[in-house]
């Protein structure tokens, strides 16, 4: 039986996750997910791409999302008294406006210290009204589109053996900064095919598959890249048409609810994998 075997949510956009037993899943997503971001000078998201070190800044907020606290190896902590309605400031993420509320000069000076560069710490205003595309439209905080990210412990097997192929080392999940995790799914990349499921008392609705960046280059715990793993090996097998390699699936939430690790995961709808995938796929596992 397919169950959930992780569930975790990323309370500042490329910072590290939180591992939960138990979540609300809101139509945001799980809650609290990509709620703060972190901007540049000009209102610029940061992320790993870029600022490598974010994955190893520990976000930890309270369930009610009134008390943020960072820490990191080396500059101890911040404390964030969360302000809903302070100063708004106009910012980009992936060149489309959006607007963040400002969180004060404390965490600003702590981040920028961290990262060596002028930094800000943004949380998503009450009326975000962000709608997300694909073949299931939503919404989300500041994640880079859609609210939930799939991904199955199947389809990780599949990629470590080929990389062991190829002579190096396994990545671990937390590369791709999945939401949710299914162990039970036999056939690597099922979530691909998924195009409706029920996760304990929330629906999510498919969008598409993900396309993946350098970020999954980045180790999570050093905070730094090392090497060409795993995009190397995902281009022999995941090279979708319309560019870019994949792994996991994003959803849209349909139907908000709890979800816990343990929940069945439930397939209401299957449909075919986008972009020529499958037949690639197909060709790797004959």
């Amino acid at each position: 039986m397919a169950q959930i075997s992780e569930l975790v949510h990323y309370p500042v956009k490329g910072c590290a996750g939180t591992s939960l037993c138990s979540a609300l899943v809101t139509p945001a997503g799980i809650a609290h997910d990509r709620t703060f971001m972190v901007v540049d000078d000009g209102g610029g998201f940061r992320s790993q791409r870029n600022d490598p070190r974010l994955a190893r800044v520990r976000a930890g907020i309270t369930g009610d999302g009134a008390r943020l606290r960072l820490d990191t190896d080396g500059f101890g902590h911040v404390d964030v008294g969360v302000d809903p309605g302070g100063p708004q400031l106009d910012v980009v993420l992936h060149r489309k406006p959006f607007v963040g509320v400002d969180q004060g000069d404390e965490v600003s000076g702590w981040l920028s210290e961290v990262l060596g560069a002028p930094s800000r710490l943004v949380r998503v205003p009450d009326d975000h009204a962000r709608l997300t595309g694909g073949w299931t439209p939503g919404t989300s905080g500041f994640a880079d589109s859609t609210a939930v990210l799939m991904a199955s412990a199947s389809s990780l097997d599949l990629l470590g053996a080929r990389i062991l192929e190829r002579g190096a080392e396994p990545v671990p999940i937390d590369r791709f900064r999945p939401n949710v995790v299914v162990s039970g799914w036999e056939e690597p990349h099922t979530e691909d095919r998924v195009r409706s499921v029920r996760l304990g008392g929330a629906e999510l609705g498919y969008a598409k598959v993900c396309i993946r960046c350098v970020g999954t280059t980045v180790d999570q715990a050093r905070g730094e890249r090392s090497g060409p793993e795993p995009l190397r090996t995902l281009a022999g097998y995941r090279r979708a048409d319309g560019g870019g390699v994949s792994f996991g699936s994003l959803f849209a939430v349909t139907l908000p609810g709890s979800a816990a690790v343990g929940d069945a995961v439930e397939v209401l709808e299957w449909g075919e994998p986008e972009e020529g995938l499958g037949g690639r796929l197909a060709e790797v596992l004959a």
